[in-house]
């Protein structure tokens, strides 16, 4: 049994070990959690390739337990992941990156997080009204020149134009722009000092 003058370093004890213990909980982030960033680096898959540095701004405060974790501010540093080109007759775009770690407090933490990736939109849509057109501007000037059957030759010779633009020109390229705004979601708990 405890001596009735001990009972005040014990009682002081057991407080300050559960003020410890909540603030450790309110400096951790749960996995799955959001960090709301500004993107500082442009990133482009024409443009941009593996491992090529990524910066971001924490650009609102990050809470947890109604205590602020990340202060906005705070920096993000990644790499691109994959950049790959649009390609001139086939292969879409694509491009991704990622984050691993975190500047906060002057300190800087190891974090785990999900891709952020685009791919670029399919083009069949448009290769299509630029050979079609091509045609149909080769047919109407075929026409004024010789009449039907330049029509059917002007048609042919304006189909070949517009294949061979289409052949010459690149897909869309996807682009993350510095200012634009994402979320980076953590794959693990992050704890922070």
């Amino acid at each position: 049994m405890l001596r009735p003058s001990a009972w005040p370093a014990v009682l002081a004890s057991v407080v300050l070990a559960a003020f410890a213990a909540d603030a450790a909980a309110a400096r951790q982030l749960p996995a799955g959690a959001a960090i709301p960033v500004t993107l500082e680096t442009t990133v482009s898959s024409a443009t941009s390739h593996p491992e090529d540095r990524v910066d971001a701004k924490v650009r609102a405060d990050v809470l947890s337990g109604g205590k602020v974790v990340i202060p906005a501010g705070s920096e993000l540093r990644g790499h691109v992941v994959s950049a790959r080109r649009s390609g001139k007759v086939k292969g879409r775009a694509y491009l991704s990156m990622s984050f691993n770690e975190l500047v906060a407090g002057g300190k800087t933490y190891r974090i785990s997080a999900r891709r952020i990736g685009a791919l670029a939109p399919a083009t069949h849509g448009r290769d299509a009204k630029i050979i079609g057109g091509g045609a149909g501007a080769g047919a109407v000037v075929g026409a004024l020149v010789d009449g039907k059957g330049g029509a059917a030759k002007g048609a042919l010779v304006g189909a070949g134009a517009g294949t061979g633009a289409v052949l010459a020109t690149r897909g869309k390229e996807v682009t993350f722009p510095a200012g634009s705004h994402w979320r980076v979601r953590l794959l693990k708990p992050l704890e922070l000092e």
